[in-house]
C-alpha cells in the first residue's frame, strides 16, 4: 500500500507542502500496519500540478497492492482520485472523503435510529465545501437523504465556472511553491 500526498491539506496545518507532511504520512502507515497487518509505503509528491502528480502516483501502479491519497486538498483531490481510479487496475481509497463519510454516516444513522427518525425526513447542513463535507453530502444523499444542494453555492466556493473535464482548476495560482517560502506561522 501506498499513502501518497502533495501536502496541500494536512489536518489542522493545512497546506505546508509534501515534505512537512511527512510525519502525518508515516503516522498514517503505522495505523494501517497496527490495525489491519499491512505495510505501507508513505510518498511524498512535491507536484501541485494535479495532472503531473496523477501521472507520478500512476507509474508506481506496478509496486503496490493500493493507493490511498492522503490530504490532498479539495477540489483538486476528487480530480485526482477519480483519474488515478479510471486509470490503475488497483484500489484507489482517498479516506479523506470515503473514510470520513462512512464514519460519519454510521453515527448519523445510528442516532436517528435512536430518536426513531428517517434519514429522508431530517435536514442537514455541512459548513465548507471541502473533501469530508462533500462526500458525506454524497453518501447520505444516496442513502435516502433529500437533497436540496445548491450547486451554484457550491461552485462559487470551489471557483467552479462550469462542470467539465478541467472544472478543478482554481482562479489563481498559489503564492509559494514551497514551505520554504511559505509566510511563518509564528
Amino acid at each position: 500500500m501506498a499513502v501518497v500526498s502533495n501536502g496541500t491539506a494536512v489536518l489542522g496545518l493545512g497546506n505546508i507542502g509534501a515534505l512537512a507532511g511527512k510525519p502525518v504520512m508515516e503516522g498514517k502507515g503505522v495505523l494501517f500496519k497496527k490495525f489491519a497487518g499491512i505495510d505501507v509505503f508513505d510518498i511524498e509528491v512535491d507536484e501541485l500540478d494535479p495532472d503531473k502528480f496523477i501521472n507520478v502516483v500512476a507509474a508506481l501502479e506496478p509496486t503496490f497492492g493500493g493507493i490511498n491519497p492522503e490530504d490532498i486538498k479539495a477540489p483538486e483531490c476528487f480530480y485526482i482520485e477519480q483519474q488515478l481510479r479510471e486509470r490503475m487496475n488497483i484500489p484507489v481509497f482517498h479516506d479523506d472523503q470515503h473514510g470520513t463519510a462512512i464514519i460519519s454516516t454510521a453515527a448519523i444513522l445510528n442516532g436517528l435510529r435512536v430518536v426513531e427518525k428517517n434519514l429522508s425526513d431530517v435536514r442537514m447542513v455541512v459548513s465548507g465545501a471541502g473533501a469530508a463535507a462533500i462526500a458525506c453530502m454524497n453518501l447520505l444523499v444516496a442513502l435516502g437523504m433529500q437533497s436540496t444542494t445548491s450547486w451554484s453555492a457550491i461552485r462559487k466556493a470551489l471557483s467552479i465556472k462550469t462542470v467539465s473535464r478541467t472544472w478543478w482548476k482554481p482562479k489563481r495560482p498559489m503564492r509559494w511553491k514551497t514551505t520554504a517560502n511559505a509566510p511563518s506561522m509564528t
